[in-house]
């Protein structure tokens, strides 16, 4: 029998298979977006939240098997299966076909990819923080295919016609999710430096 899994559940999974810092971080950034976005659209956040912290659960472990391992762990743990089709949309047309149908899973599919390309372009700004990141910094550095160049910019332009919105908006709202935990993923910059 499944029951609703909590946030300190999820960050105990997530640290019982994740050890990468960086995919920690990344995972953070995510749920945080996810966060964001259900408060948006008036959907349970704590929801959200636990889907995208946990997305990414057995990338570490098992990378040739990504999204095949993760329903495993969390079945054994008595998960939803709504929260787990969640997390199987997000690697749509990539490992799984599960097609992003409701409106989290369609979040979770374009923030995904996202995230990643937001937190490299504010790595490499002077302030190395998200707080003062703008969308025109993060368009610019998408023109330039060499930045970041595993980030699939198809996949996240294909999430917003899916959610409807124009590019910008959904780069500006990412920021904007990302920056209550900018401490937490290494986004929060060197406050000695000056931003430009």
């Amino acid at each position: 029998m499944s029951h609703i899994p909590t946030r300190d559940e999820a960050w105990g999974l997530l640290t019982a298979h994740i050890e990468s810092e960086n995919l920690r971080r990344h995972c953070l950034a995510v749920a945080a977006v996810m966060e964001h976005f259900a408060k948006k659209m008036g959907e349970p956040p704590d929801k959200w939240y636990i889907i995208g912290l946990v997305h990414d659960l057995d990338y570490e472990r098992h990378p040739d098997r990504h999204c095949e391992v993760t329903p495993i762990i969390l079945r054994e743990a008595g998960w939803p299966e709504d929260y787990i089709r969640a997390i199987l949309s997000h690697g749509w047309k990539r490992v799984t076909d599960v097609e992003p149908v409701h409106p989290m899973e369609k979040v979770l599919f374009t923030v995904d990819e996202l995230t990643g390309l937001i937190a490299a372009t504010a790595l490499v700004r002077p302030s190395r923080s998200i707080l003062d990141l703008t969308p025109k910094s993060v368009k610019k550095k998408w023109k330039e295919k060499s930045f970041s160049a595993g980030v699939d910019r198809g996949l996240i332009e294909e999430g917003a016609r899916m959610l409807g919105m124009e590019l910008s908006e959904l780069i500006a709202e990412t920021i904007e999710g990302m920056k209550p935990v900018a401490a937490s993923i290494g986004l929060e910059g060197n406050p000695a430096t000056p931003s430009s």
